[in-house]
């Protein structure tokens, strides 16, 4: 998981204020599998910018987090979380501990994606889940962003025209590796969650993504932000 988000921390903060309507649909897909009461951990819960909107439009809390980034974990906390500074491969294992573990928008910057899984699975109580929420490497965006990082800028001929206003910064998208749903979904099937379950925003094309809120609907077949839900057994 990348630790070198601790210069980017205002600029991802930044983007999302800009870009409102993304936010809260993204923001309603994150809210999708989740309840109130629920212990839940955040992966990769950056600047808590989300966890903030949860607890303030859906009255749910999550204070524990675990953030590669110093710079977005110093943010967090001061959003209220507890969050530890730690990379999803080798945060620490709370055995039985959560209800719940989200991993949003983190999952194209995790390398080792089943040990993290599994570290997931061995913190949650039975019955838990985790939830996988990130752009497909084969969505509209993922092919989109793709592109923008093998030629290294949104500035191209082959990009005009095509992609939003303001695209997420370059500095962003370089750094990310996204998987396919069928790559994320064998993931957690190998790391022991079953009963999988999707639901999907942003399913209009990119240049008209930011023009409306969505809500999010069940699937995975057209929506540039995936969520993916699977469960530990009883």
């Amino acid at each position: 998981m990348d630790r070198n988000f601790d210069s980017y921390a205002e600029k991802y903060d930044s983007w999302f204020m800009e870009n409102r309507n993304v936010l809260y649909s993204e923001a309603a897909l994150v809210a999708y599998f989740l309840k109130k009461g629920e212990k839940i951990l955040s992966i990769g819960c950056g600047s808590g910018l989300f966890e903030q909107i949860l607890r303030s439009d859906y009255g749910i809390d999550i204070m524990d987090g675990i953030e590669p980034s110093s710079d977005m974990a110093s943010i967090a906390r001061a959003r209220g979380m507890e969050v530890e500074v730690a990379t999803a491969e080798d945060c620490p294992v709370r055995p039985s501990c959560y209800d719940a573990v989200l991993y949003n928008g983190c999952p194209g910057y995790i390398t080792d994606l089943d040990r993290a899984l599994s570290r997931s699975y061995a913190s949650l109580r039975p019955g838990g889940k985790v939830i996988l929420i990130d752009i497909p490497k084969e969505s509209s965006y993922g092919l989109l962003y793709n592109l923008a990082k093998a030629v290294g800028t949104w500035d191209h001929p082959l990009l005009e025209g095509v992609c939003p206003r303001d695209p997420y910064p370059i500095e962003l998208v370089d750094k990310a590796c996204w998987r396919t749903t069928a790559e994320k979904a064998a993931a957690m099937e190998r790391a022991g969650f079953s009963g999988l379950e999707y639901a999907q925003t942003l399913t209009v094309h990119p240049l008209y993504s930011g023009e409306n809120i969505e809500q999010p609907v069940p699937g995975f077949d057209r929506g540039d932000y995936v969520a993916i839900c699977g469960y530990k057994s009883l």
